[in-house]
């Protein structure tokens, strides 16, 4: 039997976690506002504008773009063949399309975040897997960070060569590594003249990794002065050509079939020492910082599978005849039609507000972007899930398949398949709401984090005290105080009774909150049902008003289509139900049964409900080298409680 890895404890694993994160707020926040209690509509409304010049510029791009995907893009083949042809990458990077954010002094496009999200929206429409390639290259890869963080002379060496097709990758996840970087193994170790790191170890699920010429791999480097971090993680650039670098392993998955990932060594590579991006111990932070607008390519993606979806759905909710009618006028497959429709405008409204704020650079959008991943892709998810169950049939048979026999092949079953990997990639839902709720109670940490800290001496927990009471004793009146009532947003004619909700919704939210600290005490972070809840109000309320201020944006380009209203109206009325039902969930709730449950399950004390099913768990475990039943016995497995694990397709960045 193989000896068990090990794991860092939960106290290296929070204090690696933290130590990465971003702690000052230089720009306002929209969302770190809202939780606050503070519904600041003046930092969204009115809709950011895209710049004349830069909007002309990405509609050539985009035609051409789209010419060429309608001609070459083949989805179903490569859903078929399990690759992306080589022809289709070429003619991409004939286009610019892998230097469409890259500054045009280095030889990229030069275009916006919207221009890029719907360049990826035009690309995933055709194939989800070819629209990775550009994603993984160009929102999580190289070139990202190396704009941000990179030296003059990276820049100069690495991005034109990425701008015209390079690809790139980005390597932070292990085997024992998803979304905990505290037990990271990968190593680099300086030469004794300091000019070169000597780098090993080994990456699980990299994509774009098998065919990428650069990457940026994540390190563990040695503590030593000057480093800040005490488990300090560093970012290389490296070059896949050099002597040590070895693709082991080509991964293949549910979905996303022609996606290009795998496994890479690292064996005694050399790295010169002018390749770390930023800084010693500054990989996580870097991370962390890429991917505020690096997540924002995921609903692009979510929000063009579900116009594709709505758009196949309405035809055969109209064409369907069952019982003397179509299908779609049964109510059953109304309410769902008329919610996947609701949706689709909420999803278009928040994706391309992340975007237009992204471009703006006047807010701080981590948490903004985090809600959008994690609120598209699990919309995402529940409409190709009712698009196949009002396809029946159809929706689960393969495009092929359907074909053959001549009917419309409609790729519904490929759509479920690949989108059901963004819930779990570029930070998992589960580890996107802690992210939030972490900087949802941010706030209340800095004022009387001590106070509910065991580690705190009782001096500071005194003086945490003091100045909490000081604190609270104008901050919680004042959250119920306001007016969230009419005549307020009056402008926005028939959504104004919407955004005044979220106004409301602010105030009781930051009580609520407040409300949960107290009850919870230290332990509110081991409460991570209680904190989803917190996390999916703030997130629907989020969306609520995008979808009201695109409303009104589209309104005002053209006020006799009142269809815009209608689709924020009914978006509106559904996402009230859901943040009452969460308000009404955050303290009467069944978590701890629940917990209670899934603690003896754990245990083995229910074993015997997995009876009756051929028995060869015995030859598996032996595969995998370990014995299922003797762990079951000999083992109390321990739940982690300030950090959900993940096992993520893409590194889980966010802790």
């Amino acid at each position: 039997m193989s000896s068990a890895p090990k794991h860092a404890s939960e106290q290296e694993s929070r204090d690696v976690a933290e130590a990465a994160r971003q702690k000052d707020w230089s720009q306002e926040s929209f969302m770190r506002s809202f939780f606050e209690g503070n519904f600041r509509l003046d930092l969204l409304h009115p809709h950011p504008e895209q710049d004349p010049d830069e909007a002309r510029r990405g509609e050539v791009f985009l035609r051409e773009l789209e010419a060429f995907s309608r001609e070459h893009i083949d989805g179903d083949a490569i859903d078929r063949e399990g690759h992306v042809p080589e022809a289709v990458l070429d003619g991409l990077r004939a286009l610019g399309a892998f230097g469409i954010k890259i500054p045009r002094e280095y030889g990229g496009l030069g275009l916006s975040q919207v221009t890029y999200n719907r360049a990826l929206a035009i690309v995933a429409s055709h194939c989800a897997s070819t629209g990775a390639f550009l994603s993984a290259h160009q929102s999580i890869g190289v070139p990202q960070p190396l704009t941000l963080f990179g030296t003059p002379d990276q820049k100069e060496r690495y991005l034109p060569r990425l701008a015209k097709g390079a690809l790139s990758a980005f390597a932070l996840t292990e085997p024992e590594v998803g979304s905990d970087p505290a037990n990271l193994s990968t190593t680099a170790t300086p030469t004794d003249d300091g000019s070169a790191w000597i780098l090993n170890g080994e990456k699980l699920w990299c994509t774009n990794g098998p065919r990428s010429e650069v990457m940026v791999v994540m390190a563990r480097t040695p503590a030593r002065e000057g480093v800040k971090a005490r488990r300090p993680i560093t970012a290389f650039i490296v070059e896949t050509d050099w002597e040590g670098v070895e693709v082991v392993h080509e991964c293949h998955f549910m979905g996303l079939r022609g996606l290009s990932n795998g496994v890479i060594r690292f064996r005694d590579v050399r790295v010169p020492a002018e390749n770390i991006i930023w800084g010693e111990g500054q990989g996580l932070k870097l991370a962390l910082i890429t991917l505020n607008t690096g997540r924002l390519s995921l609903p692009a993606f979510c929000t063009a599978a579900a116009k594709q979806l709505l758009w196949m759905t309405r035809r055969w909710g109209a064409e369907r005849v069952q019982w003397g009618q179509a299908i779609g006028k049964h109510d059953a497959v109304a309410q769902m039609i008329g919610r996947m429709a609701a949706d689709t405008f909420a999803m278009e409204a928040g994706a391309e507000l992340t975007a237009a704020m992204a471009d703006a650079k006047a807010l701080d959008i981590r948490v903004e972007a985090a809600i959008a991943k994690m609120w598209h892709t699990e919309t995402a998810w529940r409409i190709v899930d009712d698009a196949l169950q009002i396809r029946g049939g159809r929706g689960y048979e393969t495009a092929d398949s359907l074909r053959a026999r001549g009917e419309v092949p409609w790729p519904v079953e490929r759509a479920l398949r690949d989108l059901r990997i963004n819930l779990i990639f570029e930070g998992s839902s589960e580890i996107m709401r802690l992210f939030i709720a972490r900087e949802a109670v941010d706030t209340h940490l800095k004022v009387a984090g001590d106070m509910v800290d065991p580690r705190a001496p009782t001096g500071r927990r005194v003086s945490a005290a003091l100045r909490g009471a000081m604190h609270y004793a104008w901050w919680y009146p004042s959250r119920w105080l306001g007016w969230g009532r009419w005549p307020r947003y009056g402008e926005f004619g028939v959504l104004a009774k919407h955004l005044r909700f979220v106004e409301r919704t602010s105030r009781r939210l930051a009580r609520s909150t407040f409300h949960c600290m107290v009850r919870f005490g230290g332990s509110l972070e081991k409460r991570q049902a209680v904190l989803g809840r917190v996390v999916d109000i703030g997130a629907e309320a989020f969306l609520m008003t995008a979808a009201c201020i695109r409303a009104q944006q589209q309104l005002a380009a053209n006020p006799s289509d009142r269809t815009p209203e209608e689709l924020a109206d009914t978006f509106c009325r559904q996402a009230r139900r859901r943040i009452g039902r969460s308000f009404n969930e955050l303290f009467m709730n069944d978590d701890t049964a629940t917990y209670a449950l899934a603690r003896r399950t754990l245990d083995g004390h229910f074993a015997w409900l997995e009876e009756g099913f051929p028995d060869d768990r015995g030859k598996a475990d032996r595969r995998a080298g370990a014995d299922a039943e003797d762990k079951v016995a000999t083992e109390r497995p321990e739940i982690p409680s300030g950090v959900v694990e993940s096992v993520p397709v893409e590194p889980s960045h966010s802790l």
